[in-house]
């Protein structure tokens, strides 16, 4: 019975995975969080996958030789389809140059790149992915930058530069930007592109250090203190001379970053501020600095969704800084008494006006939220913290002692006096939620991401400063929601709980102990790879474990030892179930010999203490009896095992033999005299069975060790009597003995000079194999009946060997395979090996020792981790159309097998794991009647951390309802709701800046104009001045640019030219004759390549609709675009927005999704279904053209209706290729005449029984085939 069960039971399936420690120095930059909801982070030469969710590892990749310095997600922002599925793709660059691409599901090499040996400085993926989403740039020190094809790993181009590059940030708005950070300050490219080198070595700015700038002369009446005067500071900052040797006394700039939520931003940190530059001008323009007694900052992470600043502190704090808005405060416009319009300019940016300090204007970050920092000591400090780039509401701090801390931000209603003491003005949550605004009791989850908690900065003349009706008042809060704690420092002691045998198959835990340096114990659970327990067992490093069952164990720790060479010792016995730890040989253990090893009985029945000078002791380990203490002249001790063989079965046949004999008196005695009480004989029973522990049936066991001669000697114990055996006398090939194993009749001897003698006791044979590898620290056998591998180990690494056929299986060897040195080694299973190291890692590997990556889809994790990115192409398509549409019910389900779809049931049970791991408040929306088409959109896109999704729905979801309502007559309101109820087009409800030219004009002016109001402030140099004057006129500020180019010097050379500019701007009239002179004037500068100064001129006479032509026949569509938002009527602007769009469609720029994006802010809705089904986006292009249609923005006409046609058949076919075939009903039923062919398809497949494979379809090759 036993032996047909043992292939089942002898191997519990355990992952081969690593338990990684203390972060090296080298990873302090490796750490990034993706779209796709994970963390990777470089521990040593390994990378970490963590689900921030369930705070849990779920995948470890190992095939760096040397430490991983930098760690980047590839980005998600393009269509997902079966051929562009979704799928896990990381680079990771080491400290020898390596870069690595990785397919992390399958733990596999993607490919491998090698350029030079030195480390990496950094590395990312390129964002513009319409022409390839491959390509990765990698800074190669000292000086080069190098574009690879991450696919392939092949160089596309090199490029090197004059200075060290340290860092470099791609522009968010402008693929063709990237600014280098050096060693001498920044360089900017602006013709960076996939396809050739940049041509030009960039255009240098230095950077004084804030410190060194000189102050601005000031009145010494007023002297400013604090943050003031560091604002003063930084007036002069960039310059494009390199500064004299005392301006930079270090460049301490620890980072530059583009700031994603405005255009042509940019944040330089330094230790005691960040500087924000308004990079037109190059000139600050807001500063936070930290006062003198301030903790210094190590990081700072700008937010896209909203203008707000995550910083890390050197005490491991982060914080969040959020710009001020710039509408005043509704009291401050009670004050002033101003028209909000002209308070803006009179007020600046929405400071109190009574203290005239504060009117220098500036970008102001009010600190809004504040984490707890950790104790900060030698080993323990805060290296990087990550934000999710999906929600940015959250943050994982990586901690140098291998901590991971999961912060989230959470934003609380607030009650209104709370703000006013602490003098910031107050933040409101936003009016929408996934886009649209929220109807009546309809549920959301205001703190699904930073956009969703905190309204957009408002901005003055657009905005009302008073908040909305359904507006509330909230603060933020981090809370913290995850830890993950690695191992400590090693050294590490192993042992692994006994095996799992039929007996205990049904409570086995794979539990590992693993004794620290500091003396606490941690038990891990193998199957989870978490942490079980940690208990603080010793006072000192814990050098032995041994488990004396399942639940309890024993282990030993000494002291450093005195002058005498005495220390203290400690065993302790501990019971896992309780925690409960005694100590084992009570009060012994002060000032003596240091305790060498314990070893505990096969049976579990008596342990021996080995001590370095002093004989052996043997307890008994079931009372915790001293059983005998050896001699004075007993010898001194080199190895020692216990023999597997016992007498364990013949006594049970005695016990049992006897028991039978007492049942068979007493039913005799039964028959005779049946008044005996039952309760009497169970107390007879129990009695016995406790008189039989006390005496215990005590079985006999024997050990064997060798002494310093290397003569083996052999002594069985039983009870408590100890006799001393045969003794074999030493084998002349061996040296000193250092350790023996035993299992059946195999005993292997390992000596000091790396000789194993293998003995056959059964055949009385011994062979001897010298490995040359040194030192046998020590041998295992593995376990399992009949499994007589043995694991060796030695001070350079490890072997397996085979003891049956006396052969190596496999070996691992410092400096050859690996790059870290081996502390301890034991088997986990049968087949399965686990060794600490140096690096502080725990591996459990394979018994061919690679250390591989695993599949993270073979894994057992204790909680579901949702990431749809883990579900084969296919599967995670269909789980998202599951989320997105499901016409089938009238009520949503969360159950796949509600529905007919035809998969394998192992994939639809990966999909309904998917589904149950999201958070109850998510289901509860999805599931809400009341949660519209855009907004279901919207959310899916945020779950499935799709940014290319995400960018479209957010603008498709704001102009559909924007046209719906303006084409609309009042009374009537989209998708049922009453007039009432449908939302009024608010000011509030603006796209936020980030969108940049997509947003509405109204409000893009006002915030150029703000814009340009706070250079006019900062600027301090004529270069800074003439700007603000050509700015100010292409905006039609005329009076302000007059003002300003009469301030120009006598002395300047452009004096003459300015005045008479200031003369000519202010008498332009537009009469006839004047106009014609200044187009002709125009047209000739713009031909002889003055084109700035000839649009000027245009603009001067309102021809602003020509200077675009002229811009965009120039190239410069970007500035184009700009004017015609500032400048033009819809119409005209209209027309220049159209131009620009056909220009990104065209083969030579290829950005087809921005020209999507485009089309959507102008309306042309048609367009945009027409080229969302021309890419065969088909997806997307129903679901939009369905909500057009709800929300009534988009003529029904012929061509209207067949594109309506096409689309609704391509995405029905492409459901029924992933199994959803009453989506495929649905939607084909829908598409009109185009859809009554693919219905009678889809009506004949059912009566034939199931659907034919995708592979057999004929139409739609392309987007099948992949399967």
């Amino acid at each position: 019975m036993a032996s047909t069960m043992i292939p089942y039971t002898v191997n519990i399936k355990l992952a081969a995975r690593t338990l990684t420690g203390t972060v090296n120095l080298q990873n302090k930059t490796a750490v990034d969080w993706g779209w796709q909801g994970l963390i990777a982070q470089g521990c040593h030469s390994s990378i970490l996958i963590i689900d921030p969710n369930t705070a849990q590892t779920i995948q470890v990749l190992e095939r760096h030789k040397a430490n991983v310095v930098k760690v980047k997600w590839s980005r998600e922002n393009y269509h997902h389809s079966l051929s562009s599925p979704y799928s896990l793709r990381l680079a990771s660059a080491d400290a020898a140059g390596k870069i690595i691409v990785w397919d992390v599901v399958s733990g596999n090499a993607h490919c491998e790149i090698q350029e030079h040996t030195k480390p990496i400085q950094d590395m990312d993926w390129l964002w513009a992915q319409d022409a390839s989403r491959d390509l990765l740039l990698a800074v190669h020190p000292p000086n080069y930058i190098v574009l690879w094809n991450g696919d392939t790993g092949t160089k596309l181009w090199k490029k090197s530069y004059a200075e060290n590059i340290l860092s470099f940030s791609f522009d968010p708005f402008e693929p063709s930007n990237l600014a280098l950070l050096t060693s001498e300050g920044i360089v900017f490219i602006t013709d960076f592109s996939h396809s050739k080198p940049p041509g030009s070595g960039g255009k240098k700015v230095y950077i004084a250090s804030p410190h060194s700038s000189p102050a601005h002369s000031k009145p010494a009446a007023a002297q400013p203190t604090g943050a003031k005067k560091a604002l003063n500071k930084v007036k002069v900052l960039i310059t494009n001379e390199k500064p004299t040797a005392e301006a930079v006394t270090l460049n301490d700039c620890l980072q530059l970053s583009y700031l994603p939520s405005k255009r042509n931003h940019m944040l330089l940190l330094y230790p005691r501020e960040i500087l924000i530059l308004d990079l037109e001008l190059s000139q600050t323009v807001g500063v936070v600095a930290i006062e003198r007694s301030g903790v210094p900052f190590i990081q700072v992470i700008p937010c896209a969704q909203r203008d707000a600043l995550y910083c890390l502190h050197e005490n491991g704090c982060i914080t969040l800084r959020v710009c001020r808005s710039t509408t005043p405060s509704p009291n401050e416009t009670g004050k002033t008494g101003l028209v909000p319009s002209q308070l803006s300019f009179s007020l600046g940016l929405g400071h109190s006006m009574t203290d005239p300090e504060q009117n220098v204007q500036e970008l102001v970050y009010d600190l809004r939220s504040q984490c707890d920092g950790i104790r900060v000591t030698k080993t323990v400090r805060p290296y990087r913290v990550v934000i999710c780039p999906v929600n940015e509401n959250s943050a994982a701090l990586v901690v140098s002692d291998g901590r991971v801390m999961l912060w989230e931000l959470k934003a609380h209603p607030s009650k209104s006096s709370s703000n006013l003491s602490s003098g910031l003005p107050p933040l409101y949550s936003p009016v929408n939620f996934c886009g649209t605004p929220l109807r009546q009791n309809q549920k959301c989850i205001p703190d699904l991401s930073l956009n969703t908690m905190i309204g957009h900065s408002l901005i003055s003349g657009v905005d009302s400063p008073r908040p909305q009706a359904d507006q509330q008042e909230v603060h933020l809060k981090f809370l913290l929601t995850g830890l993950l704690s690695g191992l400590p420092l090693p050294p590490f002691s192993l042992r692994m709980c006994p095996p799992l045998t039929t007996k205990n198959i049904n409570h086995y835990q794979p539990l590992l102990a693993v004794g620290t340096s500091n003396g606490s114990v941690l038990v891990y659970n193998l199957t989870s790879g978490l942490l079980h327990k940690e208990l603080s067992v010793h006072s000192c490093e814990v050098r032995g474990i041994e488990w004396v069952s399942l639940t309890s164990f024993l282990s030993f720790a000494t002291s450093v030892p005195n002058n005498l060479g005495l220390v203290r010792n400690e065993l302790q016995h501990v019971d896992l179930r309780t925690g409960r730890c005694f100590a084992f040989r009570g009060e012994r253990g002060n000032d003596e010999p240091a305790i060498e090893m314990i070893k505990v009985s096969h049976l579990k029945q008596y342990l021996v203490v080995v001590f370095r000078d002093k004989p052996l002791e043997l307890w008994d380990v079931r009372t915790g009896t001293l059983l005998r203490e050896m001699a004075k002249n007993f010898p001194t001790v080199t190895a020692l095992e216990w023999s597997p063989s016992h007498n364990l079965k013949s006594l049970k046949k005695k016990q049992i033999a006897a028991r039978e004999a007492m049942a068979r008196q007493t039913t005799l005695a039964d028959a005779e005299q049946s008044s005996v009480e039952s309760s009497v004989i169970s107390m007879l029973q129990d009695a016995e069975s406790k008189s039989e522990m006390s005496q215990g049936i005590s079985a006999r066991e024997h050990f064997v060790f060798t002494d310093t001669d290397g003569q083996v000697y052999h002594i069985t114990v039983e009870g408590n009597t100890v006799k001393d055996g045969a003794r074999i006398p030493p084998d002349g090939s061996m040296g000193s003995i250092a350790c023996i194993a035993w299992k059946g009749d195999t005993l292997v001897l390992g000596d000091v000079d790396g000789n194993l003698n293998f003995w056959d006791l059964k055949a009385r044979l011994s062979r001897g194999v010298p490995t040359h590898r040194g030192w046998v620290k020590k041998i295992r056998f593995a376990p399992g009946k009949g499994n007589q591998k043995l694991l060796v180990m030695y001070t350079d690494g490890a072997e397996v060997w085979d003891t049956k056929e006396v052969q190596m299986v496999s070996s691992i060897r410092v400096g050859r395979n690996v790059n870290y040195r081996i502390l301890d080694i034991d088997w986990c299973t049968s087949d399965k090996v686990v060794l600490a190291s140096d690096d502080g890692c725990v591996r459990v590997l394979e018994m061919a020792m690679k250390s591989a990556s695993y599949r993270m889809d073979e894994q057992d994790l204790t909680d579901p981790v949702w990431c749809p990115y883990l579900l084969l192409p296919r599967a995670a398509l269909t789980l998202k159309a599951f989320l997105l549409l499901q016409p089938w019910s009238d009520t949503f389900t969360m159950d796949i097998t509600h529905i007919d779809y035809i998969e394998k049931d192992e994939i639809k049970g990966l999909i309904q794991e998917q589904l149950n791991s999201l958070s109850n408040d998510i289901k509860s929306v999805l599931q809400d009647p009341n949660l519209n088409l855009l907004q279901r959109c919207l959310l899916v896109s945020r779950l499935f951390g799709d940014e290319s999704d995400l960018q479209f729905w957010t603008v498709a979801a704001h102009y559909i309802q924007s046209f719906s309502q303006s084409s609309k007559p009042s009374g009537s309101a989209p998708e049922g709701q009453t007039a009432a109820e449908g939302p009024q087009r608010t000011p509030g409800s603006h796209l936020d800046i980030c969108h940049d030219t997509l947003c509405e004009s109204s409000f893009f002016q006002r915030f150029q104009l703000e814009r340009v109001r706070l250079q006019e402030v900062k600027r301090s140099s004529y270069e800074h001045t003439k700007k603000c004057a050509d700015q100010l006129l292409l905006l039609g500020q005329t009076d302000r640019a007059v003002q300003l180019l009469l301030e120009t010097s006598a002395d300047n050379s452009s004096y003459y030219c300015d005045s008479l500019k200031a003369c000519l701007v202010t008498t332009i009239t537009s009469s006839g004759p004047s106009q014609s002179t200044i187009k002709l004037v125009a047209t000739n500068m713009i031909a002889n390549g003055k084109l700035a100064e000839g649009v000027q001129l245009l603009c001067l006479i309102d021809k602003a609709a020509d200077a675009c032509r002229y811009l965009q026949t120039y190239g410069e569509w970007n500035r184009a675009a700009w004017l015609a938002k500032v400048r033009l009527n819809p119409a005209e602007g209209s027309d220049v927005l159209k131009r620009w769009a056909e220009h990104l469609c065209s083969p030579q720029v290829n950005l087809k999704s921005k020209a999507i994006l485009v089309l959507l802010s102008l309306g042309c809705f048609q367009k945009v279904g027409e080229m969302l089904h021309s890419m065969r986006y088909f997806d997307r292009a129903a679901l939009f053209l369905e909500a057009c249609l709800k929300y009534g923005v988009m003529e029904t006409n012929d061509d209207v209706n067949k594109l309506i046609g096409a689309a609704f058949v391509d995405y029905a076919k492409l459901l029924r290729s992933i199994g959803l075939k009453q989506g495929a009903v649905l939607w084909a039923s829908r598409a009109g005449e185009r859809g009554k062919e693919l219905l009678d398809e889809l009506s004949q497949t059912e009566s034939m029984g199931p659907e034919p494979s995708p592979s057999e379809e004929e139409e739609d090759r392309p987007l099948v085939n992949i399967e």
